[in-house]
Order: C-alpha cells, then sequence, then structure tokens
C-alpha cells in the first residue's frame, strides 16, 4: 500500500483505531472518508479535521451499506483503498442466557459486517491502482480471550477470511492487496481499555504500525511486537502457556 495519495474508506472510524488511522493519513496526504453510526460525531470530526469527509453507516445493516456504496460510488469513484475496522467487544458468559444475543451481536457487526462490506465494496476497488483492502482483526484471532469468546472467534474467522481473499484475488488477478492488521490490546473504549496498564498507549500503536507498513509496503500482516508473542504462539509451540497466561489461570 502507498503512504500518499489514496481514496480511503475507514469504517469504525469515529474512535480508536479507526479514526486514529484516519487522522494519520489524512496528515500523510491521503483523502480520508469516515464511516460511523452517529452523525454528531461524524459531523464533529469533519468540523475540526477540515477535508476529512464522512458517511453515515452501520455495518449490522445491508441496506445500510448498499447505500454507503451508492453515495461513495458518486462522490468518490477514485476509491482505492478499503479499511474495515468497525467491530464491538463485550464480555460474555456462555453460562447466561443473556450471552446469547451479545455472541450473535459480535457475528453480525464484526464478521457478518467486514464480509458484506467487502463483497460491496470489491467490485469499486478492481481495476484501480493501488487497490487495497485492509482488514483490522485482533492478536485475539491467534489465542482467545476466555471473556470475550465470540468475538475472538470473530476476529479468528476474519483472519481466514482474509487469507482466502488474498488468494482470490491473486488467483483472478484483480490488482488488489489484502492486508491484516492484527492489533494487540490497545488504549481505547473497546473493552473500556483506555486507562489500562496492560494495553499499548493508542499513539504508540499507529505510530509502529504505519512504520511496519511504510517499511513494506507488500505486507500482508501488520503485527506490532507487542502482539508478536500471540500472534506466533502456534508456530512457537507456546500456545498453552499463552492461553492461561490470557485467560488468568
Amino acid at each position: 500500500m502507498k503512504m500518499t495519495g489514496n481514496t480511503i474508506l475507514i469504517t469504525g472510524g469515529t474512535s480508536g483505531i479507526g479514526l486514529g488511522l484516519a487522522l494519520r493519513l489524512h496528515e500523510a496526504g491521503n483523502k480520508v472518508i469516515v464511516a460511523g453510526r452517529r452523525k454528531e460525531l461524524l459531523d464533529e470530526i469533519t468540523a475540526e479535521h477540515p477535508g476529512i469527509d464522512a458517511l453515515v453507516l452501520d455495518v449490522a445493516d445491508p441496506d445500510s451499506i448498499a447505500r454507503a456504496r451508492e453515495t461513495v460510488a458518486a462522490s468518490h469513484p477514485g476509491l482505492n483503498v478499503l479499511v474495515n475496522n468497525a467491530g464491538i467487544m463485550l464480555l460474555e458468559n456462555i453460562l447466561d442466557p443473556a450471552g446469547l444475543p451479545v455472541a450473535e451481536d459480535h457475528v453480525t457487526v464484526n464478521l457478518l459486517g467486514t464480509i458484506r462490506m467487502t463483497y460491496a465494496f470489491l467490485p469499486l476497488l478492481v481495476g484501480k491502482d493501488d487497490a487495497v483492502v485492509m482488514n483490522v482483526t485482533s492478536s485475539l484471532a491467534f489465542v482467545p480471550f476466555q471473556s470475550t469468546p465470540t468475538y475472538s472467534a470473530t476476529k479468528a474467522a476474519l483472519h481466514s477470511f482474509s487469507e482466502s481473499l488474498r488468494i482470490q484475488l491473486a488467483g483472478a488477478d484483480a490488482g488488489v492487496q489484502v492486508i491484516e492488521v492484527v492489533p494487540p490490546g490497545v488504549r481505547t473504549t473497546l473493552l473500556g481499555q483506555q486507562d489500562s496498564d496492560q494495553s499499548m498507549p493508542l499513539d504508540d500503536f499507529l505510530t509502529e504500525t504505519l512504520d511496519l507498513l511504510r517499511e513494506n509496503p507488500d505486507a500482508k500482516e501488520l503485527v506490532v511486537e507487542r502482539a508478536r508473542f500471540i500472534r506466533d504462539a502456534v508456530a512457537n509451540g507456546s500456545y498453552d502457556d499463552v492461553l492461561a497466561m490470557i485467560s488468568g489461570s
């Protein structure tokens, strides 16, 4: 992925990693469209950061995705980068029946939302120079956190989906790069981690991630050092130890 001169749509762009990426990429000389459900937050972002555009989008709603695709196709025909960042992370107790709707929401937003966005927007990317689909997963795709079982499962599924997507697009000579971003715990409001000493400061995460991309523009995965021990747990034989550590057991 080139670092400047792109037209980039970022889902879940009103806070956390999504907003952080939007601001950094805007400053680097890209046209950025932030997408999110809350118009008031989008209005604040565009007022505070002239040049960033906004799009009301709910990735849990197929009709909203379809409307967004038509809007972007008309307003930003040069779109060449889709960043699938929107997601939720909530605690879930499988022994409590009230946990089932929580699990279903994770599947709808994190997994189906990304898959539906990819199907909807890929036709706009194919044939564009320097086209990219960037999927934000999690280190928990590789070793799950027992308190967020369906969140971890959806991120594991998105890792698998990203791998298959990359191979299919390469086989079809579609000219679309697929990049997976694998964050550790980051200090955002996701699961209330904004003040957690166990989580990586957001600015540090953004800097290291974009440095990795700058150093290797053909990267398939962007894994900061803090996430590496989880990402590589299976390969280096430490999976059981890492799982026990994450679970606090």
